[in-house]
């Protein structure tokens, strides 16, 4: 039976928990993109019921002990997503196929800080390059017991120092930003996860080719399966980009897994959700706070999202190649710029920059002039085609400038129907026909159709914004489909 939400604004009532279950510390617990996807797993609405007892599959952590002065608690909810590189748990099979090279180096390859809107209808996910100069605080290094004094570093070696907890006090002290809950993630798990759920749809416009990681995609739509996304993720080496490039790639990754997981069936398959989420937890490791209730209640946030409302960025670089005695090539951050991306999420505000006032136009993913329209007359009223095929050509619509009508001349609720592999689009077409109703039609082809129902009004404008062009060059979760 499933327990009924709470109320966004009432914190999490945890229940009382068993004693952490004693297990071998796990390496590989390297993309943070592993845990969303038991996080979206739980969105699907699946009840307490099934998930009770999941507890006991997680490792347990105490990243927050003894901690003093951490930042002011602020709006919403903040979880480290934490991916260790080790290669302990790949079998070497797998290894020299996914060509994972030797041994593992015992630091963080992958952070990431997501922030989950207090209202529970937003998700922001801020990633933090691995190679960025850092601080660390004055703490005892968990190899040798040896005391150490707060020293430059590169931010994946604060976990090789001092584990989970250096690691969070790095990042509270570089963010400012107080941390609820830390998650560090098995990377099997991942590869797991993206095979059950029939493979991830990626998008790309240019080839991507990667020697040492043996990625080879042209251009295109491709479907990945667990090794082919492992090769994605962990690209370095496709263009001058490096670990920035590399990071954008997993932002789009996990956007696209999220829409994967939340549009498959498999979350209807109670018991399926059950066994896929047992072996994907089986390999991560949380702090003594999470757990059945707080994997509900970020499941219940994500079911609630809207296609606009998750956004990806990495927090704002000011110098490349800062080169730091002792440490070597670092990145460090836009002071100002990274403050004003932390204030945000400590505010629980947007990422993105641009808010639609008054007359101004919505923007969209896809610009209007990339998408073609046929539109169809569907009431009695004559001469509505030619009106909405105008008004949107005014907008910058490619249409066909011959409106037809309809068999049917009884269509209540303007439609907008197209061919799901231009979702992108259709999105964008839907936005200019306020409330239109998208119906997705397999092998309709790249031209959409527009059924002008007796709901039309107006058109509303829109056009496209590069997210780069925003200050914190926010992806939004949309923007993941393929025109």
């Amino acid at each position: 039976m499933t327990t009924p939400p709470r109320s966004p604004s009432r914190p999490p009532q945890r229940r009382p928990r068993r004693p952490p279950v004693r297990r071998k510390k796990p390496r590989w617990a390297m993309r943070a993109v592993t845990t969303l996807s038991v996080v979206v797993l739980a969105s699907a609405g699946i009840g307490h019921s099934v998930l009770t007892g999941l507890d006991a599959d997680i490792a347990r952590v105490d990243p927050f002990k003894d901690m003093k002065n951490r930042p002011r608690a602020g709006h919403g909810m903040n979880v480290l997503l934490v991916g260790t590189d080790g290669r302990d748990r790949i079998s070497e099979e797998e290894r020299r196929r996914y060509r994972l090279g030797g041994a593992p180096c015992h630091c963080t390859d992958t952070i990431m800080i997501v922030h989950i809107s207090e209202d529970r209808e937003r998700a922001s996910v801020v990633s933090l390059p691995r190679d960025s100069y850092a601080m660390t605080p004055a703490h005892l290094d968990e190899t040798s017991g040896e005391r150490h004094r707060g020293h430059p570093v590169k931010l994946n070696a604060a976990y090789a120092e001092g584990g989970p907890q250096l690691t969070v006090r790095t990042v509270e002290a570089m963010t400012k930003v107080k941390i609820d809950h830390y998650l560090e993630v098995d990377f099997t798990s991942f590869m797991k996860t993206v095979d059950v759920l029939g493979g991830v749809k990626i998008c790309t416009t240019e080839p991507l080719k990667d020697s040492y990681t043996g990625l080879d995609l042209p251009p295109g739509t491709h479907e990945l399966k667990g090794g082919e996304a492992l090769q994605y993720v962990r690209a370095r080496h496709v263009d001058g980009a490096s670990d920035l490039g590399r990071m954008q790639r997993q932002q789009r990754f996990l956007a696209a897994l999220v829409d994967r997981a939340t549009s498959s069936g498999i979350l209807l398959n109670p018991m399926k959700f059950r066994d896929i989420t047992r072996a994907v937890l089986g390999s991560v490791r949380a702090d003594k706070g999470f757990g059945t209730d707080e994997l509900l209640d970020l499941g219940r946030a994500m079911r609630n999202f809207s296609p606009s409302s998750s956004e990806f960025t990495t927090v704002p670089i000011g110098r490349m190649g800062y080169a730091v005695k002792g440490v070597g090539s670092t990145l460090k951050w836009d002071a100002a710029k990274a403050e004003r991306l932390f204030a945000a999420l400590r505010e629980d505000k947007p990422l993105s920059v641009r808010r639609p006032r008054g007359g101004e136009a919505v923007t969209v993913d896809v610009a209007p002039q990339q998408i073609r329209v046929q539109v169809e007359n569907g009431t009695a009223t004559a001469g509505l085609g030619k009106r909405v095929d105008a008004a949107l050509a005014s907008t910058g619509f490619r249409t066909t400038r011959m409106p037809v009508n309809s068999e049917s001349r009884t269509v209540r609720r303007t439609v907008v129907a197209y061919d799901p592999r231009w979702d992108r689009s259709a999105k964008s077409l839907a936005t200019a026909l306020p409330g239109s109703e998208l119906r997705a039609v397999k092998g309709q082809g790249a031209t959409l159709k527009v059924i002008a129902g007796q709901d039309f009004t107006q058109v509303r404008k829109v056009r496209a914004v590069d997210p780069a062009q925003g200050e914190f060059g926010v992806v939004r979760g949309d923007e993941v489909g393929c025109r």
